[in-house]
């Protein structure tokens, strides 16, 4: 994707990007720690940095970055080499995905922290968004560090969260039941048992197998996580909104969760992940099948 950056203090000037909308992209359940500000932006703490993005008219405003940190952290995180407009020119032979990409035409996928991605998604499991938010806030807070000049804390180490107390976790960070695999997850990768890194070099079924060693990691929470960590492309996680917009538009009848997975990554094949993103925010936004 061509674009042209102006740097300006500690803010970027990201000029006419395209199919980037923040409240697209942000409130699409890919991602817990972006917060809406009144001034219609949004800010973030991640790879241990406070950002606040804007969309004004075409152009995208990145403050509190530079051009350091944009080639090193946030181009990539951003999916920013990836040509979305390419993606949606291929799925759009399909109605249901055309319409579903007009409604979220900004979409993109964020390319985030494995170990961070892997703990908010097992916290994910049977919860809502505002609580899963919460509890990531509260663990960034009792067991991160306070990012320097800010109020904010970064997401902790697999390290700092093993040596956490089940106990103290589940009452300090309001994880429930979630807290034992929480820290069992976290000294399994601490202990280097399970090499968070070397999964971006596996297929994703490879990956699939190797996370689902992890406590609280199954079918769908795996495939979360290849999806927003690794860019595994063809990933088909399946919540309760995948597959209500599944059975609506596509089966026609209630259908098993994995056959679900297995129909969506046939049909869609290597862009399974964005089409199942376009599909979860129309559906959630629009209540289809509901």
């Amino acid at each position: 994707m061509e674009y042209k950056i102006i740097a300006e203090d500690d803010k970027l000037i990201l000029k006419d990007i395209k199919s980037f909308e923040p409240k697209h992209i942000f409130e699409c359940g890919q991602a817990f720690r972006w917060t809406a500000e009144e001034n219609t932006s949004y800010t973030t703490i991640a790879y241990g940095k406070v950002l606040n993005v804007k969309k004004e008219g075409p152009d995208l405003i990145l403050k509190g970055s530079n051009l350091y940190d944009f080639d090193l952290i946030w181009k990539d995180y951003f999916d920013l080499n990836r040509d979305y407009e390419e993606i949606k020119n291929r799925l759009s032979r399909d109605p249901i995905l055309r319409e579903a990409m007009e409604f979220g035409h900004g979409i993109r996928i964020l390319n985030q922290e494995p170990f961070e991605t892997t703990i908010s998604f097992i916290i994910s499991a049977n919860n809502q968004i505002p609580r899963i938010k919460k509890s990531i806030e509260l663990i960034s807070k009792y067991y991160g560090e306070k990012i320097e000049g800010s109020e904010f804390y970064s997401f902790p180490s697999p390290m700092a969260l093993s040596k956490a107390d089940p106990k103290d976790l589940k009452e300090l960070t309001k994880v429930g039941f979630r807290a034992e695999r929480i820290v069992e997850t976290s000294k399994i990768i601490a202990r280097g048992e399970l090499d968070l890194d070397s999964i971006f070099g596996l297929r994703k079924d490879q990956g699939k197998e190797a996370l689902m060693t992890l406590p609280g990691v199954g079918p769908k929470v795996s495939d979360c996580i290849l999806l927003f960590a690794y860019g595994k492309g063809d990933a088909f996680p399946v919540d309760v909104w995948v597959k209500r917009v599944m059975e609506h538009f596509y089966l026609k009848k209630e259908t098993n969760v994995k056959l679900i997975g297995s129909y969506g990554a046939e049909i869609f094949g290597d862009l399974a992940g964005f089409a199942q993103q376009y599909l979860f925010y129309y559906a959630r936004e629009l209540g289809i099948g509901k």
